[in-house]
């Protein structure tokens, strides 16, 4: 067994896929319409055929409360993992994201969170 898709809830499917793909450098991999909203996959450019990240939008109620929970007690939705993390945090900078916590080191790991301005905290980690 293997993870292959993992979905994350977003406020703004649109706007996510243009944070995503333009301040992350994820790629598109799946954009299908299912109604009102769309089926947003996205991969990271160097394993295409790895797992695929769903911009799932936040429209149920519980989902909603969940992602508003966990985002104003400071949880990260997701971990994402960089082999620089003072380089990658540099980078994102100059693209104007917004770090609530900026490269700390935890044991033997280096960590960072950021807002991905859809509702969520998103953490990177070097390990």
């Amino acid at each position: 067994m293997k993870i292959i898709v993992t979905s994350l809830f977003v406020q703004d499917q649109d706007k996510a896929l243009e944070f995503y793909t333009e301040k992350l450098g994820f790629v598109k991999k799946h954009d299908v319409p299912t109604g009102e909203y769309r089926w947003i996959t996205l991969v990271s450019p160097d394993q295409q055929n790895g797992t695929e990240l769903l911009l799932e939008p936040n429209v149920h109620p519980a989902a909603k409360e969940y992602q508003k929970k966990i985002t104003s007690e400071g949880i990260p939705a997701t971990m994402f993992g960089v082999a620089d993390i003072r380089k990658e945090y540099e980078q994102l900078m100059e693209k104007g994201v917004k770090f609530t916590m900026e490269p700390t080191k935890m044991g033997e790991v280096t960590i960072a969170v950021f807002d991905d301005t859809c509702g969520n905290l998103i953490q990177i980690i070097q390990q």
